[in-house]
């Protein structure tokens, strides 16, 4: 059974995350998601949704065979109660490969690093640029729509 782990934020769903997951699962025959907790996002900005809703959005994806939180105080616990074969970065990951590899061996884990690229499709492929269409369209001033019942 060869399992592959893959980590991020997914702070607001986009195709760019279900790419990098489905690149991910291809990859071995389980997909273990460890979606990062609010408190140790700290290279970018908070998330906007709350992680026990990030971790419902993702456990629910058909290409996932489990998800959980990550630790909020040792990155590598999960993925060594995990055991993978391989974790995954998607393309903007602030991980460096060869650092990400020299801290899991000292770990004694011995998991490939694979970075998937980047997303090419149509649509958002970022929570920013989301937010910043959802400004754009929904914030930008008096008499706009604005409820948010859809």
């Amino acid at each position: 059974m060869k399992r592959v782990v893959a980590t991020g934020t997914f702070d607001i769903l986009h195709p760019g995350h279900i790419y990098y997951l489905e690149r991910s699962r291809a990859l071995g025959d389980e997909l273990h998601v460890i979606v990062a907790r609010d408190a140790n996002v700290k290279h970018k900005p908070a998330p906007v949704v709350p992680e026990e809703q990030r971790l419902c959005m993702i456990q629910s994806l058909a290409v996932v065979d489990d998800a959980r939180l990550g630790d909020s105080e040792d990155m590598f616990r999960p993925i060594e109660e995990i055991s993978p074969a391989i974790i995954t970065l998607g393309f903007n990951q602030h991980f460096s490969e060869d650092s990400l590899r020299t801290a899991l061996r000292s770990r004694g884990i011995e998991a490939e690093v694979v970075r998937i690229g980047a997303y090419e499709g149509p649509g958002y492929a970022g929570s920013r640029l989301i937010m910043q269409r959802i400004l754009e369209t929904r914030c930008s001033g008096e008499g706009k729509e604005t409820d948010n019942t859809d």
